[in-house]
This record gives structure tokens, sequence and C-alpha cells, in this order.
């Protein structure tokens, strides 16, 4: 395929496909001078850069001047660049980025002035089209419509008024066609005092066609009543051809008249546009052609009832432009809204119907600054709905801009093609109309339906009305303060910010590990991590990179990550976030540029374009092997080295697109590699090089030794060394292998006192000697006394039962008649080892006798 510049009449206009194409000229100046051309680039799927040579092929020293920034849609940029004195090569250069099967938007150049030139060879006849009624003048005047010209013509001719016609700069007159349906278009007048719409057709002006051939149709009758739709939710009709607004604190859903809040409530403000009988008095619409074909005056845009559609315009390439205007936002006055909390949020529902290659841009505007494509649908699409959300309070100006084909021509061949918008909503408006009310902080009086605001973080109790503050590590919705459900708690790993708008990690988190406790401090890998992966190629050889920023903990919610458009140096250190002078620069959590490296001046001068935000919420943090949350495969990273778990932070993006319905998420997977120290290295999966293999969901590697557990207690142990002198060392070694960093710090070795072996032995045998002895010397003892005792007992008994020593009688007469009369001897019993002890541990000082009693039978005499 031939990629070039091609000529539209007055402007030329670049390639459309990733090819690198150059437009070349070359200016020999007496004396310095300068260029000066005017431009359209408003897609930064193509990179527009301007740079100028010498004779020998040597570029000037014109680096800040080589990349040309972006234009907003329909607008004419200027660029002028100082030349030298000799010999001048100038070059405009494109080269396309394709990401998809969409087709880039082309740089249109126009009014090329060279001014240094000294002298000329001869003088230019004047183009056709074109003409010049003074000799020596500078330029050729362009024809205007229904005229044309032939080259160096000094007028233009006239086409013949009934059948023919032309645009300008013309180089002849075409027959006018018999008139179709694409010519003309239909409009709704305003209501009228009994309810009735009249329904109004128009041609499309400038009109070519004619009414008066064979096959043309007439315009149709115009004047058919019809019922009017009702008014806006928030607009009554006081018997007016017209829909009013309601009064402060008041409501209506659009058919019924205004009423007052109730007490205990305030009005939900916003707007909310579903009936199009005229276009409401905040947005306005217009015709915008590139070319400067005479498309401004028409209507862009027409109401239709249930819907509002995009017009017929002058041509299929026109620009049709709807616009919003909405001084503000701010969140209900029962709260307020904290630091980069959502304000409010525009939600519009469209259907497509085209047959070429027919693009919606909704495109934003801040504090009329400058206006950038949010998002863009090409070709037909079904009826759908999509959000944008408001992060900022300040002027914002939405904009619907629909082109039928971006192919340069002058007809409506697809005038069929439109676009339908059924409905757009927008919440919290400041000067915003309500159609319903909900309830609000009663002050402390609760008298009448004042409301106060709540303090950030604060929902309203159903019971009482007042106001409570959400628990801890929980964050209130923008869509619901009333009841305690409005705080939604925060993620695994992370904790809400003071105020409760949003939840964040700071970098520290616990994680139980069979039976022991594993703590990570994540703080030096906390400042922005960036990784550049490619390159990569487009089908036509063009070499481009994809950068990526990580800010993984952010700073208490504030997402540190910068990313920016159409700059020559992507290293955005120096650039503050939040800039509102520099309206390319994206802050996030994980944001992605497009880098085109200069073949002439390297990283430094290359091109950074295409940023997006791939993460600005923060989910949570984890150690699950099983990551559900956004459908991570586990199997797209390497195998864990050791037993460590990786630790997980999700993210995800706000935003929605077309290919990303649910919004685009983010993994970063942390892994502890003591071999890796500092930083470490970020690295995407192998099998998905960009970091994504669906352009949704995107995952990250980073290692580093900071991403080790912190040392604790359990992370060493102590070894006794041998008693020495009377002194022990012990001491503290990590256990192996060792992957904690930071945290407690081994302890030194300790040295304390301690007795030998030796001692203890001689000690043991000195009272293990005297013990025995003790024994021994208690056994012969008590041996020697049982012996006396033995004795004196043999001896008792031997008298007793002698014939010489016989005892007398009793005188007591115990023994009953009839009884058996035995004769019994009862000794005592003998003590236990013991009792002796105890006996000769009580003996007194006197004489001791032991008794022993006698039972003796009584003399049978008796």
């Amino acid at each position: 395929m031939h990629s070039s510049w091609i000529p539209r009449g007055n402007y030329i206009e670049s390639n459309r496909d990733d090819c690198t194409v150059s437009l070349i000229y070359a200016v020999h100046l007496k004396k310095s001078g300068y260029v000066f051309f005017e431009y359209q680039y408003v897609d930064n799927n193509i990179f527009f850069e301007f740079f100028i040579q010498n004779d020998q092929c040597q570029e000037m020293d014109t680096a800040a001047d080589k990349w040309v920034k972006l234009t907003d849609n329909g607008e004419w940029g200027s660029h002028s660049v100082m030349l030298k004195a000799g010999t001048n090569i100038l070059y405009w250069r494109t080269t396309g980025i394709l990401m998809g099967s969409k087709a880039v938007k082309p740089v249109l150049v126009k009014n090329i002035t060279i001014e240094g030139v000294a002298y000329t060879s001869e003088c230019f006849p004047c183009k056709p089209g074109t003409f010049s009624n003074k000799p020596g003048s500078f330029n050729c005047q362009v024809c205007p419509r229904n005229t044309y010209s032939q080259k160096g013509a000094k007028e233009c001719i006239k086409c013949a008024e009934d059948s023919q016609f032309s645009e300008e700069g013309s180089s002849e007159c075409m027959a006018r066609p018999p008139c179709t349906t694409k010519d003309y278009f239909q409009i709704h007048t305003p209501c009228d005092k009994d309810g009735k719409t009249q329904v109004m057709y128009k041609w499309i002006e400038p009109k070519i066609c004619r009414e008066d051939l064979t096959d043309a149709i007439r315009l149709p009758p115009s004047g058919e009543k019809k019922d009017c739709p009702p008014c806006n939710p928030g607009f009554y009709n006081n018997g007016s051809s017209s829909c009013h607004p309601c009064p402060p604190g008041m409501f209506s859903d659009g058919t019924k008249e205004c009423r007052q809040c109730p007490a205990g409530t305030e009005p939900a403000l916003g707007f909310e546009y579903k009936w199009w009988n005229v276009l409401p008095g905040n947005m306005k619409t217009s015709c915008f052609n590139v070319g400067n074909s005479k498309c401004d005056g028409m209507n862009g845009w027409e109401v239709a009832g249930d819907h509002i559609q995009s017009g017929a315009g002058g041509s299929d390439n026109d620009y049709l432009i709807l616009n919003l205007h909405i001084p503000g936002f701010k969140p209900p006055t029962s709260m307020t809204g904290a630091m980069g909390s959502e304000l409010g949020r525009i939600t519009f529902v469209f259907e497509t119907l085209c047959s070429a290659d027919c693009v919606l841009y909704f495109m934003v505007d801040i504090n009329r600054k400058s206006t950038n494509v949010v998002e863009s649908w090409g070709g037909t699409k079904e009826k759908q709905a999509y959000t944008h959300v408001i992060f900022k309070n300040a002027t914002f100006t939405f904009t619907w801009a629909f082109q039928r084909t971006n192919q340069g021509q002058d007809n409506r061949r697809f005038i069929n093609d439109m676009v339908k918008i059924y409905s757009i909503t927008a919440t919290n408006a400041v000067d915003g109309v309500a159609s319903s009310c909900r309830a609000c902080a009663l002050g402390s009086e609760q008298s009448g339906s004042s409301c106060v605001p709540c303090p950030p973080g604060h929902y309203i109790e159903k019971e009482t009305n007042q106001c409570e503050e959400c628990p801890p590590d929980t964050y209130l919705s923008i869509h619901q303060v009333y009841g305690k459900e409005a705080c939604i708690p925060c993620g695994p790993g992370s904790r809400s910010t003071q105020d409760h708008s949003v939840c964040y990690s700071d970098c520290f988190f616990h994680h139980e590990k069979e039976n022991q406790s594993l703590h990570y401090d994540f703080s030096n890998l906390s400042s922005v991590g960036s990784l550049m992966n490619g390159p990569s190629f487009t089908s036509k050889g063009t070499k481009y990179f994809h950068f990526f920023n990580i800010s993984l903990c952010g700073h208490e919610g504030k997402k540190m990550a910068l990313c920016a458009n159409n700059i020559t140096d992507f290293t955005v250190k120096e650039m503050v976030a939040g800039s509102d002078d520099y309206t390319g620069l994206v802050g996030a959590y994980v944001c992605q540029s497009t880098i085109i490296p200069s073949e002439s001046k390297g990283f430094r001068a290359a091109l950074s374009s295409q940023s997006i935000i791939l993460a600005d919420t923060f989910l949570g943090v984890t150690v699950e092997t099983t990551l559900q949350n956004i459908n991570i495969k586990e199997d797209m990273f390497p195998v864990p080295p050791s037993q460590i778990p990786d630790v997980h932070f999700f993210y995800k993006s706000s935003t929605t697109t077309t290919s990303c319905v649910n919004g685009r998420s983010t993994a970063v997977k942390i892994r502890c590699n003591p071999a890796k120290p500092g930083a470490g290295v970020l690295s995407v999966p192998s099998k998905c090089p960009a970091g994504t293999c669906d352009g949704c969901a995107f995952y990250f590697l980073w290692e580093s030794a900071e991403a080790c557990p912190l040392c604790t207690e359990h992370d060493f142990h102590e070894i006794e060394g041998a008693c020495k002198r009377g002194f022990q060392e012990t001491l503290y070694v990590w256990n192996e292998p060792k992957w904690c960093i930071k945290g407690i710090s081994l302890p030194e070795k300790k040295l304390s006192t301690c007795e030998t072996v030796d001692f203890w032995l001689k000690v043991g045998a000195g009272v293990g000697a005297f013990t025995a002895v003790l024994l021994v010397a208690l056994t012969c003892y008590f041996w020697k006394k049982n012996q006396k005792l033995e004795y004196k007992y043999s001896k008792l008994v031997m008298t007793t039962n002698s014939k010489e020593c016989e005892l007398p009688a009793a005188d007591s007469c115990a023994i009953m008649e009839g009884e058996d009369n035995e004769e019994e001897v009862v000794y005592s019993n003998k003590q236990s080892l013991l009792g002796k002890l105890k006996s000769l541990a009580t003996k007194e000082k006197e004489d001791h006798f032991e008794s022993v009693q006698l039972k003796s039978a009584r003399s049978p005499n008796i």
C-alpha cells in the first residue's frame, strides 16, 4: 500500500496507517527568516514532528520545537520556527501507532508560509479554484461557493444557478442532483399552550439538489401537531409553552407541580434529560468542518421527542457537536467531599447506526483550558450506557462529536448514519434541579427541614437522622450516606484515611503462616517504580516501547505514579501531580505511556503519548494463591523459589472503556528475593510482554530483598558454649536459610558465670561418705540396744516360770465360773527403726524403764 500526504483542496492530509511518511520542502535563504504553518493534530495515536536539516543532512538545533502539540477537535493550531540563512530542508513527518483495528485521525496542514526568501526565480500562476486580480500578489484567493476558475485565472466564473453548483475552491461546476430524503431534516417546535408541538421539515443548507427533476422528491408538508413530551425531572409546566426549573428546596418528576421537600430531607440536585422537545438551556449544538466548508450555522443535533440525534450537516465528514455546560460539582449537603473522593458523575445512554466508518467522541473540558477525548466508539453500537466520574470541583464542558466518515469529501452519501442519545444524567451539579428528596442530617434543634453537613466520613443514622462516624477501616460511599451500610469495608491489608474517603495501604502487612507471624515492610518500595518493556514493532516496522509507572502504596490514598502525553522527556519526576497547567498529566497507582524513540536524539528526546490510567483505586493486599478478584492465572508468573509467600497488591480503574466493560484491573506480585537488593527488578509475564494479554487485566512481578519479611525473635536461635574458668558464653545466630531483613537485630553474645563439673563431683563424694558413716553408726547403736532388751526379757521369763520364785495368788476373781482358764503371755510389739529414732530424740535424763505386760493364768488353787 502506498502511503503519503494527500492534497485536500486548501489543506494537505497525512497518512492514516502505521507508516512513517514525510512531507519535505527545501528552501535557500539569503538571510535568516522563519517558517509558519497551521495544523490540526487531534489523535495521539499518530506522532507528528517537524524538524529542519541543512544541506549536509544535519538536523538543526530545534529540539524544543521538534514535537508538535496536540490541538482540540476542530481547532487549528499554529507552529513557527526560526530559519537560518542558507539551505533549509523542512520535514513534516508522521508515524502512526495502531493499537487495534481503528485507523488513526490524520494530521492536517495548511497555510505554510516562509519569510526570508530573498528572491524567486519566477512567478507562479494561481492554481485551479483560485484567482488573483492584482499583479505581484503574495498569494491567490479561493473561489467562493458556486463559482470556479482555471489555472492562472484573474477572476472566478459563476455556475449556472438553476442547474449547477460547486464547493469553495472548485475548478469546475457540477450538475445539481435530484432531491432525496437525504437533503432535508425535521425539527419540533416549542410546545404551545395546548401542549402540542409541530413537526417542521427544512432543506439542508446549502441546498444543492433540484426538485423539478423527474425522480426528485418534494419537501414533506410541515405543521403536523403531536403531543408534547412531559417536562424533564426537576422541571414543571406552569401552563406556558415551556418547562421551568423547580425553585430551591422543591422537587418534581416532570409530570406534577413542584413540591417542598419534607422535614429531615434535602433535594437531590442534578440534571436528568430524557425528553427532547427543545434543547435545554445549558446545551448547545453546532457543526464544524476541518476543510472550512460552510457548515457553520447548521444545527449539528436535532431533538426528536424521546431522544436527540445527529443532524444532517453539510457533508459526511463534518463534526456534529453537542455541548453540555455545568459550572461545578459538589457533594450533598449532608456530607462534605474529601480530597480525591468522587463528587459526581455523568451518565448517558446512546446507540449508533452506521454503514461507514462513523465515530462518536465523548470529550471533557475542565475550566475551559483544553478539550480531551475521554472515550470514542466506532461503527454501529447497540443501545448502551456510559459513565464518567468527576473527582474535581471545576467548570466542566462535556462534548459529544459525531462524524460519519473521516474521508475527505463534500457530499452526503451517509446521511442516514446517525447517533441517538436517549438520556443524559449529571449528579450533584451545582446549579442542578431536583427530581426527588433524600434524607439528611438534622441540626441540634431538629427544627423545620434545616439540614447540617455531616463531617467527612460520617453517615446519617436512620433512627435519629444524626451524623455518625464510619467504623475504622471503612470508607463512605458517595452514592449513599443514609444508614451504616453506607460505610463500605476496606479490602484486606488496607486501611481508611482519617476522613474515610478512600482505602489505602500503609506499606505494612502482617500474615500468619504455619503458626509463624510474617511481618512485611514495603516502605522502601513505596516510591514510584518504572518499567520499560520492548521494543515492539508495528506491522510497518515502527519501533515503540511501553513505559509503566507503578506507585505501590501511594501516600495515604494519593496516587503518586505520573504519566504524561506529548512530551519530549518521558521522565516526569520533576512534574507536580494535579497541575492544572499540564492537562496531559495523569496520576494513578499504575499508568502506562507509549514511547517512540527519536532516531537522532535518543530516549531523552523520545515522545511520550497515549498515557492511560491502568489503576486509580486500591483494592487490597493478600497472599492467597487463588487470585479470583481479577482472574489472574498463576502460571503466568515464575515458580516461587522458596516457601516465603508472595504478596499481591490489587488495583482497578474507576472508568470503563468499550473494550473493558468492567474497567481495567492490575495485580502487582511482590516477591522476596535476597539476591536483588534495593528497589529490585520489575518484570511482566513472558506470555504477555505488554503486561497484558487482553488489554484489560495487567500483571507485574516485583522482586526485591525489601519484599522479605521483617526479622523477629523466631528467626534466630541461641548456642551455649562450654563453662571455662567459671564463665560461659551464649551466642545468637540466624536460622538458615535467612529470609528476613531489618526488624529485630541479632542480640549480642552473652557472658555468664558458671561452676565446673569437678567441683560438684568432689562435693557429692564428700556428702555421700558422711551419709554412709552416719547410717552405719546408727545401725550399730540400735542393734546393741536391741540385744540388751532381749536379754532382760529372757531373764524375766525364766524367773516367772521357776518354782522357787512362784508368784502369789491374785486376790481378784475376775474369771467367772464356767470360763476357761487360759494362760496367756502378751509381749510388747517391737518398735520400728523410725520409732526408735523418735524415742532416741525424746529421751529424758532420768532412767528410762521399759515395762512388759504379763498376763498369766490364775493358780488352780484360787
